[in-house]
């Protein structure tokens, strides 16, 4: 025999509201875009994934890693030294973040 379900009154369900908040999961920016790319680009893998707040913040944590990791590299390669010209430093920066922002998009973001 099915059972049937349990039909609740407003008063169980503001009740239920009160004790149960729901869960607002907050994202970095790598996290919050490979949510997007999934749920656009590939919805039957994000809706397999067991547990896509944990998927997303592993997202963020690789992503800071690889940062950190390249930043360190590349700012060691004499390319990217600092010259005392104001505005080449600033070029330079700029491509090193560039550089590092690419890697990170299509090696952990965007990956199906």
């Amino acid at each position: 025999m099915e059972e049937k379900a349990k039909k609740w009154t407003v008063e169980e369900v503001i009740e239920y509201r009160k004790t149960h908040p729901p869960v607002k999961h907050v994202y970095g920016k790598y996290g919050t875009l490979a949510k997007k790319y999934l749920e656009e680009h590939n919805p039957a893998r994000y809706w397999a994934l067991i547990n896509v707040p944990e998927y997303l913040h592993g997202i963020d944590k690789s992503a800071s890693e690889t940062w950190d990791v390249m930043y360190e590299k590349l700012s060691r390669d004499p390319r990217y030294k600092r010259t005392g010209n104001y505005l080449e430093d600033v070029r330079r920066e700029n491509e090193i973040k560039s550089l590092i922002e690419e890697e990170i998009l299509n090696e952990i973001v965007y990956v199906d």
